[in-house]
């Protein structure tokens, strides 16, 4: 029998709909039910890659008996916190601040007015390592419920008036300047691990939006040190376990800090923003290396996460089958030495065992080993023949859902890396996906449906992340392809953030002034796994007011990057993307306008040569002389005949030019 999770999109809600627990979705019904019956809230966060989340759903919603206490004793509420961003990150604000640290799954119990009294998160079926057992925490609770529930609500209304007084007064304090990103190169200089690349200790994850600050850095100031510690960090993540040496694509992070052992769920977020970090590493030094993982990246997204509507699911899980029947983590990835010399014969074998650091005890469990790929490269037929014999192994779970924010990440990586090496397929997919988040997330007044699946849009609100990183695919869309209507969609998107996001003193919020209520309205400005909604907001605005000259636009990127003023020097690691945007502010950004007969070589060569230039957030339009398709191209005409190429900025232009070695001198001085 099904619970009323079994009619929702997302596909972690939908593994618990068979669950004997009596599962609400987030909804103004459930808290109704809850003051009705007289009973608390029992709120569960996961995502459905998430492997403790797994763990707790069998040893406790599948019991029978412990559904059967949630159900007489609480209001169950489950909630896929990819889904609802807005509604996890409130509740995860208070149980950071309540027990010092978080995770998922989430678990809180609530008032029926959605405040929080008792927080956690795994809690296992017995008691263990001083940890109370699911059970005794849910008789706990309700018991304090009964017997000294003014207490309980004094407690709650405490906790909710604490997070009130959170509020962020950043913003306002004027945009970053030479010093602040000087300061927050130094910063990351501190926390660099010189030896294994990348930044701290274990667990480990993909600095990517650190490293595209530390290129922009290189590119505008020429600092060798900036440059060395990207290149270095994505050398030794290209090398690692956490880079799928087989099948391309990056792990969630490394559980130690020499990236040898991942946690081995595959988001699509950190793809996308890796796939396009390592492609403008290739464009900063020519990195062989960094060519191939940048291609190996977006193959394996449009190969393994890419849906029958032509959107990108949102992951891989960590665990699949071993053989056994058991669910283990990992077990689609890992190999004994054993198992590669059974696929590739004694003398291949042998070679595959040193080559890819395989070792008799195994570098991860239970004897097996992750591949790594300290030095040299793989023989295709090594690969070909490994990928045939894992192809035969139980796949991880896909979570389909159809994230937009994600989505936007998608496309502007395929966008410029399909460009960069020349491979039109890479550019239809992302087109393929721009038209499904018009078609399908976009009403026809450009708001936007935080997700999708087959097909059928989500019922939740797009937050401020959605509409900055969709627009900023739109842009690199734009750039890449010549059509301009991308530009006009992400106009429409970013119109949006300005009339729904803005705070007062340039501060953004995370949901929009008319978003459903929760006890706090959401606000981060801080780069996590993705860049935050407000530092994508800054740095898509930005891009928009230079290709369209809008004042408006340009002053709510600067206000929004008050907030990289006040944090870049103080924790440069948790805000690279704003560091990133504000590196395209100092730069201008530069406007290129590429106009020319379409199809031309020498339009082609120009528009190219525009991509592939290194100045940081540099907007590229390219058309018909006089062209509408962008306002960039209005008035710009044909040299002497010839396709030619004008660059300006901060109100300045060159001298038009013909020639790509020219434009790229342009486009590489400080």
């Amino acid at each position: 029998m099904s619970n009323r999770l079994a009619h929702e999109t997302s596909p972690y809600l939908l593994q618990h709909a068979d669950n004997p627990v009596d599962w609400w979705p987030w909804s103004g019904e459930a808290f109704e039910e809850a003051r009705k019956r007289g009973v608390p809230v029992l709120l569960s966060v996961g995502y459905s890659s998430c492997h403790w989340c797994h763990v707790m759903a069998h040893e406790s919603f599948e019991d029978d008996e412990t559904a059967a206490y949630m159900n007489e004793h609480f209001v169950p509420v489950k909630v896929d916190r990819e889904e609802r961003p807005d509604v996890d990150a409130v509740y995860m604000e208070a149980v950071q601040a309540a027990t010092g640290q978080g995770g998922w799954p989430m678990t809180v119990f609530l008032t029926a007015d959605g405040e929080p009294f008792y927080f956690g998160t795994y809690f296992p079926p017995e008691p263990r390592h001083g940890m109370a057992s699911f059970r005794q925490i849910l008789e706990g609770v309700a018991a304090a419920w009964a017997e000294r529930r003014d207490e309980v609500g004094e407690v709650a209304g405490k906790i909710v008036r604490d997070l009130a007084g959170r509020s962020l007064a950043y913003g306002g304090e004027g945009v970053p300047g030479e010093e602040e990103l000087a300061q927050a190169l130094l910063g990351l200089t501190r926390e660099y691990d010189e030896r294994s690349g990348g930044f701290g200790g274990a667990p480990k994850f993909p600095p990517s939006m650190a490293v595209e600050f530390l290129l922009r850095h290189y590119a505008r100031t020429g600092s060798d040190g900036a440059l060395q510690m990207a290149a270095e960090t994505c050398a030794a993540m290209a090398r690692g376990g956490i880079y799928d040496q087989l099948g391309g694509g990056f792990a969630r992070y490394s559980v130690d800090r020499e990236w040898v052992v991942p946690h081995f769920e595959k988001m699509l977020y950190d793809n996308a923003l890796l796939c396009r970090v390592y492609a403008h590493l290739w464009r900063a030094t020519g990195s062989e290396l960094a060519r191939r993982v940048a291609l190996e990246t977006a193959d394996f997204m449009v190969r393994e996460l890419r849906t029958a509507e032509g959107g990108f699911a949102s992951a891989l899980d960590a665990d699949s089958d071993d053989g056994t029947g058991r669910h283990v983590e990992g077990a689609f990835y890992v190999w004994t030495p054993q198992q590669l010399r059974e696929v590739l014969g004694e003398k291949d074998g042998e070679r595959a065992v040193e080559l890819f650091g395989v070792t008799e005890e195994g570098t991860f469990e239970e004897g097996a080993s992750v591949l790594q790929l300290p030095d040299g490269e793989v023989d295709p037929s090594v690969k070909e023949r490994l990928l045939a014999a894992r192809a035969l192994r139980a796949r991880p779970g896909r979570d389909d859902k159809v994230v937009a924010a994600w989505n936007g990440l998608a496309i502007a990586a395929l966008a410029e890396v399909g460009a960069y090496f020349e491979r039109p397929d890479l550019v239809e997919r992302a087109t393929e996906a721009a038209d499904l988040l018009v078609r399908l997330h976009m009403d026809n007044g450009a708001r936007l449906a935080r997700t999708s699946k087959d097909g059928r849009a989500g019922a939740h609100a797009g937050v401020l992340e959605d509409y900055a990183d969709v627009a900023e695919g739109f842009l690199a869309l734009a750039g890449v392809t010549g059509e301009g209507v991308w530009l006009e969609f992400a106009g429409f998107l970013l119109d949006i953030v300005v009339d729904q996001f803005v705070a007062e003193g340039g501060a953004l919020y995370d949901t929009a002034h008319d978003a459903e209520p929760l006890i706090r309205r959401p606000q981060d400005p801080t780069d996590n796994a993705t860049p935050s909604g407000w530092t994508a907001a800054a740095g898509a605005l930005l891009s928009y007011a230079a290709h369209t000259g809008s004042e408006a636009h340009r002053a709510a990127a600067e206000g929004a990057l008050g907030v990289v003023k006040a944090l870049g020097p103080r924790a440069p690691r948790f805000i690279g993307w704003g560091l990133a945007v504000a590196e395209a502010l100092l730069d201008g950004p530069r406007e290129v306008a590429v106009v020319g007969p379409q199809g031309d070589a020498a339009t082609r060569e120009l528009h190219r040569t525009a991509l592939l230039a290194q100045a940081p957030g540099a907007v590229v339009a390219v058309g018909e002389p006089d062209g509408e398709e962008f306002p960039l191209l209005r008035e710009r005409h044909l040299v002497d005949g010839s396709p030619a190429a004008y660059v300006c900025r901060n109100f300045a232009c060159r001298m038009p030019t013909t020639d790509p070695a020219e434009l790229a001198g342009q486009l590489g001085g400080r």
